[in-house]
């Protein structure tokens, strides 16, 4: 058996591929970073003039837009107008050397630009072609334009975030177009899988309605077996207890009590063995029907000292449990930390900026602190034009 290089490289499993990246604000862009962060080339396709519509989103720094930054790092820019015949010939010229073809129009405007999948495989047979978009390239609602928070309202997940009794509650992060960058990668990868043995690429159809529908869990079986549409719970699970946030002397923290070994160990803990023998709690089935006596009862202990004290107690009882961090204690965590989660893009002309890092750990794969700079706007024509044997001429 081959030994697993294990000396860090520059080179992720993908490179040596080349993605012409048609995407703009976050679904296809974080597709596309992440296939850059893989080792893959990623050439950013832009319309004239404005580019990526998230080079106008704040917040900016130094001018520039940190959200199209933190979701372009280390690719490259040239501006196409498809509807200019020599900029076509460009971008023709860049489907016969691509690899992967990603974008996130409406469903149907490839098409109507003369680029359907027939076109392009015939253009390209190896070509994958992965199209991102609202409702997909099928349906009554291919045609409709979507944002994340369209998706979350449409696919019910905002129907089971928030508390009882609130008002209509988006998922703090973009899971509407998250989901579907996420889904269009693996589904990408699986294509290039298949491509070593057949030589030909796919054409992949994502919708991020589908993907939020994906992502409801076990709110479509608690639907599918009791005949009503799950309402929101705050931060308690549907269907085990204890598990959720609960409040202390000075705050909140999380616990998990997945089985009864684990409950039995948190009531230790905590000094109320009595909870374990209660009949109200002893399996899970029970605890669910009388979860709010049991909230109360553990409240009762957990007020009486503050956060810090209760995160040392469970963390040697090991019952699974953690703070509610923001987003600069969430930055600061020393496991956060220790994993390279926060890295930092470097540009030698611009600004730097403190983003998330890859979550994605290969062996053998270098994953450094420092990340290559977002393009500017058709920085890159001059070496893509020169590397296709054109000019604008």
């Amino acid at each position: 058996m081959n030994a697993i290089p294990e000396t860090p490289s520059d080179k992720g499993p993908l490179a040596g591929l080349m993605i012409i990246d048609m995407t703009r604000v976050l679904a296809g862009p974080y597709c596309t970073m992440m296939l850059n962060d893989l080792g893959a080339r990623v050439i950013k396709v832009e319309s004239p003039e404005t580019g990526d519509d998230s080079r106008s989103f704040g917040p900016f720094i130094e001018g520039v837009s940190a959200y199209f930054l933190s979701l372009n790092r280390g690719k490259e820019s040239i501006v196409i107008n498809l509807k200019d015949p020599k900029d076509r010939a460009i971008f023709d010229a860049l489907i016969r050397k691509a690899d992967v073809l990603v974008e996130n129009y409406r469903g149907g405007a490839m098409a109507r630009l003369g680029y359907d999948w027939n076109a392009l495989h015939a253009a390209n047979p190896k070509l994958i072609y992965a199209a991102i978009s609202g409702f997909g390239q099928t349906g009554p609602y291919k045609t409709k334009p979507a944002y994340d928070m369209v998706v979350q309202g449409m696919g019910g997940v905002m129907s089971i975030t928030g508390h009882p009794g609130g008002p209509p509650t988006r998922v703090g992060t973009s899971v509407g177009d998250l989901t579907a960058g996420l889904f269009a990668l693996g589904a990408i990868n699986a294509a290039l899988y298949e491509r070593e043995r057949t030589g030909l690429g796919r054409m992949i159809d994502v919708s991020m309605l589908d993907s939020q529908i994906a992502i409801l869990e076990n709110a479509v079986a608690r639907y599918a077996v009791t005949g009503k549409p799950p309402g929101p719970l705050g931060a308690r699970h549907p269907s085990i207890t204890p598990f959720e946030a609960y409040e202390t002397q000075d705050g909140h923290l999380i616990i998990a009590a997945g089985n009864n070994k684990l409950f039995t160990d948190l009531c230790s803990g905590l000094n109320r063995p009595d909870l374990a023998t209660d009949p109200r709690f002893l399996t899970n089935s029970d605890r669910a029907a009388n979860v709010d006596a049991l909230k109360t009862e553990l409240e009762t202990s957990l007020k009486t000292k503050p956060t810090a004290h209760w995160l040392d107690v469970l963390d040697a009882a090991g019952v699974p449990h953690g703070p509610i961090n923001n987003v600069e204690q969430a930055l600061n965590d020393p496991q956060v930390r220790a994993r390279n989660m926060v890295v930092h893009m470097r540009d030698p002309d611009g600004p730097d900026l403190m983003m998330a890092g890859n979550p994605i750990k290969i062996s053998g794969v270098a994953d450094p602190p420092t990340r290559p700079p977002a393009p500017k706007l058709d920085a890159d024509r001059a070496k893509i034009l020169a590397e296709l044997g054109l000019t604008d001429e």
